[in-house]
C-alpha cells in the first residue's frame, strides 16, 4: 500500500482526551505548530466515568492547572451543574472542590477550543505507527497518511489495546463504544516502550425516570458555589441535586451467588485494576464483614436523562447488573441504559521516563494521562500540561521545566511516577504530598502564577491581577496587626457564643482570628473597617494565620529537601561502581537515574543508608 505525505508539525499529540487537550492547548499557547490526533472528533474531552471534575486532591490539580494557564478549571466552571467543596469538616489541607458537569457540553466545549486555538490542528485519523527518524518522529495513519514531527506526546487514554468486558462477553473496543488503537501497541513495542496491561471500569447509568427519588437521601450542592478556575468570576446557581442510597444484604447475596461470573474472579482479565476505585463484586469480595456500601447517584447532563451511579461499577454479566441494583432503595425499578463494564488497556512503565515526562531512551518521545499509568481526568490533564510545556520548551530550544514535590501536587504526581512506578493505575490522594499544608487548593495560584506567567501561558492582564490580588492580601495582613478591637459588650458576647474567653484589654485583630473557636464571619460586626475583598482572600489570610506555626514547620521541611535537590548526580553513571551501596538499590539507580539525591531518596528500594552511602560518594567526587 502506498503512503502519501501529508504534512509536517512541530509537536503532535497522539489522544484528544484530557491529557492530550492539555498538551496540544499549552503546546499551541507557546507558539508551536501543533496538531492532535483523536480516532472519533466526537470523543474529544469524553467523560466515560463520572461526570464530574475534581474531588479530594483532584481538586487541587485542577486549581493548579488553572493558575498555569491551562483549560481544564475553565471548562469545568462552563458546564458545571453543581459544585461542593469536599473535607469540609477537616483542616484547610484536604479542602478539594469537586463538580458535577455536564459532560456532553464538557466535550463540545473542549472540542470548539481546540478548533478555535492558534497554531493548532485538530485531526480525527487513528495513528498505527511511530517511526524515529533524523528530526524527531513520523507518524503514520490508518488511511497511510505520513506526518513528520519534532516532538510526539503520547496520550491514548484506555483506547491503546482496549478490550472491553461485561460477564462472558468480551471485545476490542475503546470506551463508550468507540474504536480501539489495535496498531499503535505493536508499534510502540516494537519501537522498545515497556508497555503492560492496566484495568478499570465503569458503573451502569440508569433512566432518570425509572428511579423514586422519594426514597433518596438528596446532596445539595454549596451555596454560593465556587468555581475553579480563578478567572470565573461568579458561576451562577447550582443547577442540580445529588442523590445518596445504600446497598444492603439482598445486593451482597446477588454478587456472592454470580461471582464466578465476573471476568475478574474467572481469570479472563489480566490487567491490574485500581485499588482505590474497585468494581462493587470486588468491594464485596474483598470486605464481606461490611452490611452496606453507599452509592451516590448523579445526573450526566441538563439535556439527558441519564443518571451515573457512582461506587457502582461492575463487570458481571448485565443481567446479573439489573438484578443486584434493583435491590437498592430507590433502584427497585431502574432501567439500565448503559451497562457497566471493565476495560483492558495498554500502558507504559512511568519509570522509563523523566521528570519532564520525555522518554529517557526516546529524546522528543513524551506521554502523558493514563498511558503513563494514572487514572482520573485531572490526574491525565496535569500530565497532559507538563508534557506540552515541556515538548514546546524543547522544540522551541528553551529549558524545560521540572516541577517539584515542594511546589505543586501536579510535581507529586509527576515525582510518584517517575521514581516508584505505578504497579496499579494511580490515583492522586492528599497523603501522597508530604507538603499538604503548603500545597492547599486556596494558594495554588501564589505558588504557581508566577511560573506559568514565565513560560508564557499566562497573559499579562491576568498576571497584573494576580499581582494586585497579592497586594490586597499583604494589606489585609498588615491592617489586621495594626487593628485593635476594644473589649465591649458585644465583642465578649461574641467570644462568649462562640465559646473562647472574653478579653479584658484592646487585642488585635489578627490575635483573635488565631483563635480556632474565631473566624472572619464571627467577627464581622466589630471588623468595621474591613475592605471588600475578594472571600478568596479572606480564606487564604485566615488560613496562614490560623496555621501559621505549623506551616513554617512544614516551610522548615521543604528547605531541608530543597537542599538535598540541590546535590545533583550524574546523568550516565554506572551506580555498580560505588561500594557499599546495596545490590538493590544499585538496580534500582542504573534503572531510574535520578537526577538529585532527593529524587533518589523516594525511590522504592533505596534505603537511608543507600543515600548515606551516595552523599559521602558525592562528597568525594565533587
Amino acid at each position: 500500500m502506498t503512503t502519501y505525505f501529508a504534512g509536517n508539525y512541530d509537536v503532535a499529540v497522539i489522544g484528544a482526551g484530557h491529557a492530550g487537550i492539555e498538551a496540544a492547548l499549552a503546546s499551541a499557547r507557546l507558539g508551536c505548530k501543533t496538531a492532535i490526533f483523536t480516532i472519533n472528533m466526537d470523543a474529544v474531552g469524553n467523560c466515560p466515568c463520572n461526570p464530574s471534575i475534581g474531588g479530594t486532591a483532584k481538586g487541587h490539580l485542577v486549581r493548579e492547572i488553572d493558575a498555569l494557564g491551562g483549560e481544564m478549571g475553565k471548562t469545568a466552571d462552563e458546564c458545571f451543574l453543581q459544585s461542593r467543596m469536599l473535607n469540609r469538616g477537616k483542616g484547610p489541607a484536604v479542602h478539594s472542590l469537586r463538580a458535577q458537569i455536564d459532560r456532553r457540553k464538557y466535550s463540545d466545549t473542549m472540542k470548539h477550543k481546540l478548533e478555535l486555538q492558534e497554531n493548532l490542528e485538530l485531526r480525527q485519523a487513528e495513528i498505527t505507527d511511530i517511526q524515529k527518524s533524523e528530526n524527531g518522529y513520523i507518524l503514520t495513519t490508518r488511511m497511510l497518511a505520513v506526518y513528520e514531527c519534532k516532538a510526539v506526546i503520547i496520550a491514548t487514554g484506555t483506547y491503546l489495546g482496549g478490550r472491553i468486558f461485561v460477564g462472558e462477553v468480551s471485545y476490542e473496543s475503546g470506551p463508550d463504544g468507540i474504536f480501539p488503537a489495535t496498531e499503535l501497541g505493536k508499534s510502540l513495542k516494537n519501537l522498545g516502550l515497556p508497555l503492560r496491561r492496566f484495568k478499570t471500569g465503569t458503573p451502569a447509568r440508569v433512566l432518570k425516570s425509572s428511579i423514586d427519588f422519594s426514597e433518596l437521601e438528596v446532596q445539595k450542592g454549596d451555596e454560593p458555589p465556587q468555581p475553579f478556575s480563578y478567572e470565573t468570576e461568579n458561576l451562577g446557581e447550582n443547577k442540580v441535586d445529588c442523590h445518596i442510597s445504600w446497598t444492603n444484604d439482598d445486593t451482597k447475596q446477588v454478587i456472592l451467588e454470580n461471582i464466578h461470573r465476573s471476568p475478574l474472579y474467572a481469570g479472563r482479565i489480566e490487567g491490574v485494576g485500581p485499588r482505590y476505585c474497585p468494581s462493587f463484586e470486588d468491594k464485596i469480595m474483598r470486605f464481606k464483614d461490611k452490611p452496606r456500601h453507599q452509592l451516590f447517584i448523579e445526573p450526566c447532563g441538563l439535556g439527558t436523562e441519564e443518571m451515573y451511579l457512582q461506587g457502582m461499577s461492575s463487570s458481571l454479566p448485565e443481567e446479573v447488573q439489573l438484578k443486584f441494583y434493583r435491590t437498592i432503595k430507590g433502584l427497585e425499578h431502574c432501567v439500565i441504559m448503559r451497562p457497566a463494564y471493565a476495560i483492558e488497556y495498554d500502558c507504559v512503565d512511568p519509570l522509563a521516563m523523566n521528570a519532564t515526562l520525555e522518554f529517557k531512551d526516546f529524546p522528543n518521545l513524551y506521554g502523558a494521562g493514563q498511558f503513563n499509568g494514572s487514572s482520573g481526568y485531572e490526574e491525565a490533564a496535569a500530565q497532559g500540561l507538563v508534557a506540552g510545556i515541556n515538548a514546546a520548551l524543547k522544540v522551541l530550544g528553551r529549558e524545560q521545566i521540572i516541577f517539584t514535590r515542594d511546589n505543586s501536587y501536579i510535581g507529586t504526581l509527576v515525582d510518584d511516577l517517575v521514581t516508584k512506578g505505578a504497579n496499579e493505575p494511580y490515583r492522586m490522594m492528599t497523603s501522597r504530598s508530604e507538603y499538604r499544608l503548603v500545597l492547599r487548593q486556596d494558594n495554588a495560584d501564589e505558588r504557581l502564577t508566577p511560573l506559568g506567567y514565565e513560560i508564557g501561558l499566562i497573559s499579562e492582564e491576568r498576571y497584573n491581577k494576580f499581582l494586585r490580588k497579592q497586594e490586597q492580601k499583604k494589606a489585609e495582613i498588615k491592617r489586621l496587626k495594626s487593628t485593635v478591637i476594644a473589649p465591649t459588650e458585644e465583642v465578649n458576647n461574641i467570644l462568649v457564643s462562640r465559646e473562647t474567653s472574653e478579653i479584658t484589654t484592646g487585642v488585635r485583630l489578627i490575635d483573635l482570628l488565631k483563635r480556632p473557636q474565631l473566624g472572619y464571619e464571627e467577627l464581622k460586626t466589630v471588623d468595621t473597617d474591613r475592605p471588600d475583598l475578594d472571600p478568596n482572600i479572606f480564606e487564604q489570610v485566615e488560613i496562614e494565620i490560623k496555621y501559621e506555626g505549623y506551616i513554617q514547620k512544614q516551610l522548615k521541611q521543604v528547605e531541608q529537601m530543597r537542599k538535598l535537590e540541590t546535590k545533583l548526580l550524574p546523568k550516565d553513571f554506572d551506580y555498580r561502581e560505588i561500594k557499599g551501596l546495596r545490590l538493590e538499590a544499585q538496580e534500582k539507580l542504573n534503572k531510574i537515574k535520578p537526577l538529585n539525591i532527593g529524587q533518589a531518596s523516594r525511590i522504592s528500594g533505596v534505603s537511608p543508608a543507600d543515600i548515606s552511602v551516595l552523599l559521602i560518594w558525592l562528597a568525594q567526587n565533587k
